[in-house]
């Protein structure tokens, strides 16, 4: 029996709520924040410190960091677009911090207006103030298996984007499938030739389910080692910039997945539907988990392997 542990990146809170049309009350997130913090994850990733005039929906990412009710075993992680929302970030103390870029020069300049390389020496601040203060480094790579306007994309240039990035000194690359349009067999492709350059314990996937692909592209992964998974409750977000593009993968789908396996994560999946099933009723959308929504089976202990 496997019991090895999976890490979840939980990033709902921000990947998910930025991209809802309905803008949740800050009292409402915060509470968010601290039932997923009883869930037995152990890294939230709760709010992005953007210009509001981009991402309205995360204008309180102050106050939301500030009230929340922190569990010293979990991180609790900010994503930040330039050293400028680094600075508005360090007040609020998060555990690590995230910066974003592309595999592909037209998404990145859509998303963030600028070339890849422009965003790469954006970075260079945010690194060097991020270690003055102690703070580790996450980086996501969006579009690593097919870019909305560019379609394919070659996995060397995904390894290459990935090797700068750890050489700058970011510690975790998170490989996002953004559009969903990968398949196992090319997400697989993908990690081979990334991995062979930066080592499987500082990478994460980080799948979209658009096509229906993300739980058979995670097991295709975990197959080579991967062992850090980014996911959503109830499946929470989207693409502003990729027409079509759904959700994150579920975290509920995940993790059941991951314990039929016999793999830990250490979460609880009976709160995690609770909370899941909470946050689409507030949004007034339907759950977008399969498992969410159908729950578990009656003697679901015969299929909780690991836990």
């Amino acid at each position: 029996m496997n019991k090895e542990r999976i890490k979840i990146v939980e990033v709902g809170p921000r990947d998910g709520l930025q991209n809802e049309t309905i803008k949740i009350a800050t009292n409402e997130k915060i509470n968010f924040i601290n039932r997923l913090s009883d869930t037995g994850l152990k890294h939230i990733e709760v709010s992005s410190f953007v210009n509001p005039k981009y991402i309205p929906q995360l204008a309180d990412a102050t106050e939301v960091f500030k009230s929340i009710k922190r569990n010293p075993n979990i991180k609790y992680s900010a994503l930040v677009p330039n050293e400028q929302g680094l600075l508005r970030a360090l007040d609020s103390k998060p555990n690590s911090i995230a910066v974003f870029t592309a595999v592909s020069e037209t998404f990145c300049k859509k998303n963030i207006n600028c070339t890849i390389e422009e965003s790469l020496h954006r970075f260079e601040p945010i690194l060097k103030l991020a270690e003055e203060n102690n703070i580790p480094v996450r980086a996501y790579i969006s579009c690593v298996l097919g870019c909305p306007y560019e379609g394919y994309i070659q996995p060397e240039k995904v390894s290459e984007i990935s090797q700068k990035l750890i050489s700058m000194g970011c510690c975790e690359i998170s490989l996002g499938d953004t559009i969903g349009a990968g398949t196992p067999l090319q997400a697989r492709t993908m990690l081979r030739h990334v991995s062979d350059y930066v080592s499987m314990d500082k990478l994460a996937v980080h799948f979209h389910d658009t096509r229906g692909q993300a739980l058979a592209n995670i097991h295709a992964c975990l197959d080579l080692g991967i062992r850090t998974v980014d996911s959503s409750v109830a499946g929470l977000g989207g693409c502003p910039y990729a027409e079509g593009a759904t959700g994150n993968v579920a975290t509920e789908d995940v993790v059941y997945m991951l314990h039929g396996m016999g793999y830990s994560t250490g979460i609880d999946l009976g709160k995690i539907i609770h909370v899941g099933q909470s946050i689409s009723a507030q949004l007034n959308r339907s759950n977008n988990s399969r498992v969410g929504s159908a729950g578990v089976p009656y003697d679901y202990k015969n299929y909780q392997i690991a836990q």
